[in-house]
Order: C-alpha cells, then structure tokens, then sequence
C-alpha cells in the first residue's frame, strides 16, 4: 500500500513532467528517508539524481538550515556506490567545515542504484554570509573540483568560506603561493595560507586584482589600479610586518605577470593554470633573473620554462625535486646560456614535477608523466604566440601585457627524451609556425643518443686533457669512476669512446658497480652489449666478467663488505661501509678520470655547505674539490659540480673545463637542427621541396652536422688551453674587462663565482 508521503511525491510528479521522467516509484525512496524529508526534498533530490551518471558519478549540494544549533546541511548524491566517510571527511575539513552528523540513504531509479548522504556540519562563518546566494554554487563546484582530482584537498579551500572565493579562483591563490616557495620566498605554504584566510577582504581583492588585470573584456586599467590602491591602504593597518611582505609580495607577483590562460577555453579536465613573468620586475628573484618564465599549477603536476632572452634553445625535463625544481632548472639554464653563448641564441630551460607518480605502480609511471608532459607543453604553448608569415598572432581570449613573443623550441633532457615527436604533435595541433623544429630530435630530426653527440663532444675535451698531460687515450689504458649506467645516453655512449677504458666503479640511483681490475676487452664488449639491452641497469652486468674482489651493490643495502681488491682501489682500512660511504670514497679514488654522465652535484668547494648546493638528495655523498685525486674530470651531464667545487679542483691540480663547454655538442646539435628545419620549412611550403625529400636531406646531413659539432667543441678547449697558458700575465686585462661588463650591467662577478679585485691582487 502506498504510503501518505509517497501519494502526494505521486501528485506532485503528475504536475511537473519533466520529474516525471525520472520514474520514481514506491520502491525509490525507503522508509527513513519519507520520515527524515519532506515530499519538496524528495523532488529536489531527483532534479539532482537526473545529473549523477557515469561521466559525473558525484554530485554535492549545500543547503542552509535553520533548526537551532547546526549551520549547514550537505547532500553527496553518487551511482552505484556509497561514500565511505575516510573520503568526504578530509574535504568538508579542508573547507573548514566539522560533520557533526552524516547519515546515508539509498535509493533506486531507473533499474539503478543511487546513494544520498546527508551531513549536518559546523563552520564556515565568514563574510560568504553576506553573499547567501553564491554559497550552495560554490560549494559544489568546489567539492567536485576536489573530488575529481581537479584540485587539491588543502587549507586553500578555508577560502571559500573566509573570503567567499570560487573553486577556480582558489586555484590563482595556490599557484602564486606555489611559486612563491620556488623562489624561495622566507614562509612556509601553510603560514601564507594562514595569513590569507586571517584577512579574508584583502585576500578577495588581490583575486579582484588578477581577474581586472587579465580579463580580455575588460579594457579600463583605472579599475585595476584601484583594487591596487585599496590593497595598498589596506595593508596599512596590519600589524605584522610577516603578513604585510605576504601580501605585498604577492601583489608584486600579480604585477609582474604579463599573460595567462586563466581566461581560455579549457580542453581538459586537467584544471591547469599558467602565468607568464617578466622576471626583471619579480621582487628579491634569486639570480640570474630570467628575460621571461612559465610557471604551470595542476593538481597533477608543477611546471616552470626560464628564458635567457626573447630567442632562446634549450631542453624539458622530468624533475624529481618536488621542493626545488625552479632551482635546478634556474642552474641549468645558466649552464645554457654558457653553451648558446659559444653557438647561437641565448639558453632556456624547463621542468616539469609529476605529483601522483609515487603511487602509481611502475607499468604506469610512464604514461602518467608522458601525460603530465602534453598537459605541461599545451600550458607553454597557450601563452606563446604564433607567426603567420611576418604577421604575430596572440592567442585567443588572453590579455597580452607584453610586446610580441612567438619563439618557443623545447628539445629532449632528462626524462623525455622519447617526447620529442609528441610535443610536435601538439605543435601540429596548435598549428604552430615551427612545426617539428619545435622539438628537435623526434622521428623526423637527429637522434642524440644514436648519434652519440653529447659524449662525443664531451669526449673532445677529456682528450685534450689528457693529451695536453702526454696520455693519448685512444691507444693507452686509463681508469675511470663513472657516474651513470649504460642505459643514459651520455654515459652510456661515454664507456664506448675508447677501447682503452678500464672502468673501475661507477654508481646510479639503484646500483655500485665496482670492478676493481677490469679486462679491457671483455668489459668493453659487456658494456656495448647493455647499451643495446633496452632499459638495463647495473645488475644485469654479467658477474662472471667483472674481476675478484668486485661485484654490483644495491645502494639500499644496510652495508656492503669491502673485499681487499675493494680497499686497495679505494684506499680504505676498514671492512664495511655504507653504500653512501662507498660512493664518497669511490669519488676520491685515485684514478685518471671521472666521468660525469648522470644526474646531481657531487662536488662543492669546502667552503661551501650542501644547503648552498641545492640538491638534497646527494648531500651524503659528496665530497669537496681538494678531495677529488682523479686527474681529470669530463662532465657529461650537467651541474656536477658547483662552480666553486670546480676552482677548488682545477687550483689543486685538477683538469676540467665546465660543463657548459664539455656538453655542448647536444645543444649544438639541436641548434642545428631547428636552424635547418626552418630554413627548409620555406621551400616545403612554397612546394619547391617535398615532405619527404626534406625528411630524407636531413638524414644525409646528419655525420656533416655532427662533425660540425665535434669541431665546434674541439676548437673551444683548444681556444681555453691557448688563453691558460697567457693568463697569468693577462689577469689585469681580464680585471679590467671583467668592470666594464659589470658597469654595463651583463656581468655579475658574485653570482658567476669570478675573483673580485682583490682576489685578483692576491693571486697575481
């Protein structure tokens, strides 16, 4: 028998025939949801449940209530599934909110099955109270955002209720604060989000801020000046000088930012979003200040591209270091405009961090970060302009506050090295005037593994070294600590240049390989044979060639027995170590050379301390300039060393010359590269020349680019060792030289680590 509730849900349904789709029957609604709802929820409900589907499986709706003691109702309406409360718990409390009672209620429609739960919650007094209209709209935007993983379950989302902030425009907040940590502004995140949810009305403002600034419509700047001057009055009467440098900090941000996508349309559900700076004008950056950046927020992954100019090369790269990456890509982009200094434009560099791949099981970590890289270059692109012929075309719905800027070349780095052809992919797609000279070294360019080209360039200058000492290492055999495994392109080429390599240890991220008397011969042809093995590592070196006394380590063992062959090589009495401590020795082994083919800084000048180094994860295993008792040192990879490690090094006897001149072969090459593929882009779209024709040219071209490149790098050290042996009695030529690029403001002798001029006295 029907119940009195349900005959009149009957009637009212009969009314409203758009509810009466939904198919309600006497068996929808259980009996402790018609005791605890009227008939006018129940129809509310359905409205709502006509939303929840497969694409969109949770829907959450805020009701203010007016029964004495609680402030909000919530109803989370899901298909098939009930919300265990360890989920929705940890988002009503990064709104600020306490549940103070939650009840769930199942429900059938439509042959399928529903969940409602409703939870009666304290919290969220704020100014939102003057605005009762916006707070149910927001509230579900922001719970779903959350739940779907479009943004993040922080104490951002207090501001929704603090300060009456929007889901989308949380999100301007998290990616500034964000930033802020990356260059490294003095206070924590949570003490920034504190202090914004303190002065809620200042908080809103310096969103009203960004939004006038960048909103396309909008073409009044008298508006933007006066949120300005509001904040500015404003901040007079806060107290604390910490909350005032916050918020003036920020502002300083909002000001320095040129572009952003937050107005475009979005063809995903990654919510990213990005800004465009003018780094000259950021307060207190750390140095060098870039010409422009990118910095990219999603929840999935952080981002930041620095550009030493308005033309600018040089390659992405998968970072692993969540608290830091603006650092490690500011290094390398110094190390960049080194290199294009002696080729052609200035540097540039990018990173990327992926934030979900620590979870994800290891069949699944590629397509994550391979993902997080399309989202991260279609961000870059969004803010890049075009060219058509000579004309710039801005991008669509962006305010553009800076002067036309439509060079952007990304190339492969550590991580996506594989991702070439996928950026041009995404290139082709925003038909951008580059096209595959977007990426150099996809499908259609020059392989920088197969072709060898950093190692081999790096090569040039570890013979020079030892040329210029009386070796010829082509020819005599010489020993050699490495940093790397075969499977890296720099060291693994590297091991291959010379049959005369006795490599004695080497170490990565997972493995010490120590092979204390190597046969030259058969290591050779076992190193060959897992540089051709896909994905190899350390341990799957055959054990049976490696000498007595030596072996393959894991770097997670709780120690590792030295044999006696262990300790001669490196000159250590006791019989156990850690693998960290086997590392530091093996890096002041007494061997000819150590070559750098990995990732990291392993040697600091002792003067200086690890925090100044910036690279945290090597801070036990590093070890000082005037410790290292190899003769030479050829750096492959980048920033393996800090400046002043290498000062310490050279003024103790060490040969080496920098990084930047040592690798710079793989930007060459790309320089190459892109220089070619857009001088023969004209002639394939006039027709004078064919796709393929073009595809085929530049596969005969490849041994005359890369000699190109190789006496590139071999004239550079030849050039340094002739200007070594004058400089002495050139130092007052280079002093002098040295004020005239400080007076024009190019040079900044502190940030480079050059001598000052009474260092100069001293050593003259």
């Amino acid at each position: 028998m029907k119940t009195k509730w349900y005959q009149q849900l009957e009637k009212k349904l009969s009314e409203d025939p758009t509810i009466q789709k939904l198919n309600a029957s006497d068996e929808t609604f259980s009996v402790n949801y018609q005791e605890d709802f009227s008939v006018s929820d129940a129809l509310y409900d359905l409205q709502v449940l006509a939303a929840v589907n497969d694409k969109n499986r949770v829907q959450a709706r805020l009701v203010t209530v007016t029964r004495e003691g609680e402030k909000y109702s919530i109803k989370l309406y899901t298909l098939t599934d009930s919300i265990p409360l360890s989920q929705s718990m940890p988002i009503f409390e990064s709104m600020n909110l306490q549940v103070l009672i939650g009840r769930p209620y199942r429900i059938r429609l439509a042959r399928k099955q529903y969940w409602i739960h409703h939870f009666t919650l304290d919290g969220g007094e704020s100014i939102c109270d003057l605005n009762p209209d916006k707070i149910p709209r927001y509230f579900s935007d922001l719970f779903e955002s959350v739940w779907n993983q479009r943004s993040e379950k922080d104490d951002f989302n207090h501001l929704l209720f603090s300060a009456c902030i929007k889901a989308r425009n949380i999100q301007i907040l998290r990616a500034y604060v964000v930033y802020m940590n990356q260059i490294r502004f003095p206070h924590s995140r949570t003490y920034i989000v504190e202090t914004l949810n303190a002065y809620p009305e200042i908080t809103l403002l310096l969103v009203k801020c960004f939004l006038h600034k960048f909103d396309p419509q909008k073409t009044d700047l008298d508006s933007y000046k006066g949120i300005i001057d509001t904040i500015t009055e404003k901040l007079l009467n806060i107290e604390s000088l910490d909350h005032d440098l916050i918020y003036k900090r920020m502002l300083n941000l909002i000001q320095s930012t040129v572009r952003t996508n937050y107005f475009q349309q979005m063809d995903d559900d990654s919510n990213c979003i990005s800004f465009k700076l003018d780094s000259r004008k950021i307060e207190r950056l750390p140095k060098p200040s870039p010409r422009f950046e990118i910095f990219v927020y999603s929840p999935r992954f952080e981002g930041i591209h620095l550009r030493g100019g308005l033309v600018a090369r040089g390659g992405i790269r998968w970072s692993d270091r969540k608290e830091d990456y603006r650092t490690e890509v500011l290094g390398l982009m110094k190390a960049q405009m080194v290199k294009n200094a002696v080729i052609v434009p200035a540097g540039s560099k990018g990173g990327f961090f992926t934030k979900q791949t620590t979870d994800l099981p290891t069949s699944e970590v590629y397509a994550e970060v391979q993902a997080c890289y399309s989202l991260y270059i279609n961000a870059l692109l969004a803010l890049t302009d075009n060219m058509a012929g000579q004309e710039v075309i801005h991008p669509q719905n962006t305010a553009i506050l800076d002067t036309g800027d439509p060079y952007l070349v990304v190339a492969a780095d550590k991580g996506t090295a594989a991702f070439s052809d996928v950026a041009n992919e995404i290139a082709k797609k925003h038909d951008f005037w580059l096209d595959d000279a977007f990426a150099s070294g996809g499908s259609q360019g020059y392989d920088h593994k197969k072709m060898g080209i950093t190692a081999r360039g790096a090569w040039e200058s570890v013979k020079r070294h030892f040329r210029g000492i009386g070796k010829d290492i082509q020819t005599e055999a010489f020993s050699v600590v490495g940093i790397g495994d075969m499977a890296g392109d720099v060291f693994g080429n590297g091991m291959l240049l010379s049959p005369c390599i006795q490599l004695v240890g080497a170490f990565n991220h997972m493995h010490i390989f120590i092979d204390p008397n190597p046969d030259m011969k058969k290591s050779y042809r076992e190193r060959e044979r897992m540089f051709a093995l896909p994905r190899s590592s350390w341990n799957d070196y055959n054990k049976n060639l490696i000498s007595k006394g030596g072996g393959v380590f894991l770097r997670s063992a709780k120690r590792i027995d030295l044999s006696p062959e262990m300790q001669q090589l490196i000159d250590c009495k006791v019989d156990k170590l850690t693998p960290n401590e086997l590392i530091n020795y093996l890096l002041k082994a007494r061997v000819d050379l150590i070559w750098n083919g990995g990732i990291g800084t392993y040697v600091k000048a002792t003067t200086e301390t690890s925090a100044a180094v910036s690279d945290k994860s090597n801070d036990e295993i590093r070890v000082n300039g005037q410790q290292l008792r190899a003769k030479a040192i050829g750096e492959g990879g980048n920033l393996g060393l800090t400046q002043r490690g290498r000062i310490e090094y050279a003024q103790n006897g060490g040969l080496l010359y920098t990084d930047s001149i040592d690798n710079s072969a793989g930007v060459d090459c790309s320089d190459n590269e892109v220089n070619i593929k857009i001088l023969l882009s004209q002639l394939v779209k006039s027709e004078r020349l064919s796709r393929d024709e073009r595809d085929n040219l530049l596969t005969e071209m490849t041994d005359e680019v890369a000699q190109h490149c190789l006496f590139n790098n071999y004239r550079q050290t030849q050039i340094i060792d002739s200007i070594m042996q004058h400089a002495a009695r050139n130092m007052h030529q280079h002093a002098r030289f040295m004020r005239h690029l400080e007076r024009d403001g190019i040079l900044n002798r502190k940030l480079e680590n050059l001598p000052g001029d009474e260092q100069i006295v001293e050593r003259i």
